[in-house]
């Protein structure tokens, strides 16, 4: 604990510190709260998104299958030409947000390649759509756990140091004033003791005449 003046001014700046911590504490739980709550809402999205794409991998098996023989499915057949990215806030915190992406298509020969290739490579775009969402949604929850542990790293700072700590030295400052106080009390009562027995003294000692 830092050492500190036991005077009234210090009294003062301790009693706002603790004033602000309390205003302030309410509002980082709530943030931590809601930074918890969004975090868990996104990874079951996630999860969802990784499921439905798995699920679009199972039920194209036969297709997979296909796809690594090269000379069936054209090599560079689908390739991303660009990634759609926005710009969401979630409790203070700037986060991509997945709105898409581009594809291109490679160059073969429509009439020598077989239909299904068409259906494969639409199947393709939309696997690896599923895949760079699941991407910028675990980026989502990298920036948001990141705040998420800033935010409780100051609320226990709060908690468990700095409001106990104002409150000690609220108490030691008010502990000592008082001690102050009576203290110079005592000596003003003694002071005032002392003069009016030597008054009293010097009273004795004096003779009168008529």
């Amino acid at each position: 604990m830092a050492k500190i003046k036991l005077t009234k001014n210090e009294l003062k700046v301790q009693k706002d510190a603790l004033k602000m911590y309390r205003r302030y504490l309410p509002t980082l739980t709530l943030k931590k709260q809601q930074l918890q709550t969004e975090i868990r809402g996104i990874e079951e999205r996630a999860r969802a998104v990784r499921k439905q794409r798995e699920e679009l991998e199972q039920g194209f098996r036969d297709w997979i299958a296909v796809f690594s023989e090269k000379e069936a499915f054209p090599e560079g057949a689908v390739s991303v030409s660009n990634i759609r990215r926005g710009k969401g806030n979630i409790a203070g915190v700037d986060i991509p947000t997945f709105e898409g992406a581009d594809f291109t298509r490679g160059d073969y020969d429509l009439y020598t390649t077989p239909l299904w290739v068409d259906i494969a490579a639409g199947r393709l775009e939309k696997a690896i759509s599923l895949d760079l969402e699941a991407q910028v949604l675990d980026e989502q929850v990298r920036l948001l756990e990141k705040e998420l542990l800033a935010t409780s790293q100051r609320v226990n700072l709060f908690e468990k140091v700095k409001i106990p700590e104002t409150q000690a030295n609220i108490k030691k400052i008010s502990i000592y004033m008082a001690d102050q106080q009576v203290s110079a009390v005592v000596r003003s009562k003694i002071s005032k003791r002392k003069i009016a027995q030597r008054d009293s003294e010097g009273n004795e000692g004096q003779v009168y005449s008529l």
